[in-house]
């Protein structure tokens, strides 16, 4: 049984969700949601209530996270706090700083606990990579042909091998590595998000990449469960189906403007300088060969999918937009 919950990235939407939905839950007796700023106040326009949360502010690359585990008996710890893109003030190496090190922090911390006996953490399908030589599908057990070697896609492969490292050290522990497809959803703020909401939308010219979604809901869902049962090992999470970029620029109504590789990484740059869209080399590379993964293992240690479908998740973020496809007609 599930007693006292920490929540780490409470500040964020899905962990927020997450921290509201186990705050609810009357088998679960405490809910603790750590950041380094306050979760957002309750709104009238659709803000996420935390319920009876209890917030503690702690930046996890201190070792504050271990006298928080130790204070409360925590027993679940769903390490949310991953950051996938620089903030304008803080800038790479802090983000990079936040996602290794927060992560070393929190892992020692747990390993050290008497209490803690479940461990969940959000990592991401960009520990794939993308190139011309993946597989047409990538299963939890293949690597990619070229490994991340920029920004977010590379701290999540540092994150995963400590927690194999710390899932080796503490056997009697239940250890889950969740590999999200990129979230969509309406409350949803990323860097794919905002590029969807441009007016147009650069693409790698001779390339048309298939893309992966999964809905926030169904991201919610999948944490709670891994977050209140043991469901040891490495999972992909995304909805079923695919799409390919020139399908979601239709959908969105939104026209395309085909760039030659090195233009649409200048324009990148110059987008991320700007504070615009943030075009990581990570995303470019998405941009031109996609990621498509098998989420089989998933279904099956949970008897479970995901209720929406990679195009159904796309389709209700752009309609919490108000974006729809030119004339009305999707095809």
């Amino acid at each position: 049984m599930t007693h006292t919950v920490l929540v780490t990235g409470v500040s964020r939407h899905v962990g927020a969700r997450l921290a509201s939905v186990l705050a609810a839950d009357p088998d679960i007796s405490r809910v603790i949601g750590v950041d380094t700023v306050p979760p957002p106040s309750l709104t009238r326009d659709g803000g996420i209530s935390l319920g009876r949360t209890e917030f503690v502010r702690v930046d996890l690359r201190s070792p504050d996270i271990a006298q928080v585990i130790a204070a409360a008996d925590i027993d679940t710890v769903v390490h949310m706090s991953l950051v996938s893109a620089p903030s304008r003030s803080a800038g790479r190496a802090v983000m990079k700083e936040h996602n290794v090190i927060g992560t070393m922090q929190l892992l020692g911390a747990c390993q050290r606990s008497t209490t803690v006996r479940r461990v969940v953490v959000r990592s991401t399908t960009a520990v794939y990579g993308s190139s011309p030589r993946d597989p047409a599908v990538f299963t939890e057990d293949l690597e990619s042909h070229e490994g991340p070697s920029h920004g977010y896609a590379k701290d999540a492969v540092e994150v995963e091998g400590y927690v194999r490292g710390f899932a080796r050290r503490r056997p009697d522990m239940a250890v889950s590595l969740l590999r999200f497809a990129n979230f969509m959803g309406p409350g949803v703020d990323s860097p794919l998000t905002r590029y969807f909401t441009q007016p147009v939308l650069p693409t790698v010219f001779g390339f048309d990449p298939r893309l992966q979604f999964v809905h926030e809901d169904d991201a919610v869902e999948v944490l709670r469960r891994m977050a209140t049962e043991d469901h040891p090992g490495t999972f992909n999470v995304a909805g079923a189906g695919v799409l390919l970029l020139s399908q979601c620029a239709r959908r969105a109504g939104r026209p395309t403007l085909p760039l030659f590789s090195p233009a649409f990484r200048l324009l990148g740059d110059s987008a991320r300088r700007a504070g615009l869209v943030d075009y990581s080399p990570e995303q470019v590379r998405l941009m031109s060969y996609g990621r498509v993964v098998d989420c089989s293992r998933l279904e099956a240690e949970l008897g479970w999918k995901p209720k929406f479908t990679t195009g159904a998740a796309y389709d209700d973020f752009l309609l919490s937009r108000g974006l729809h496809p030119l004339g009305g007609v999707r095809h």
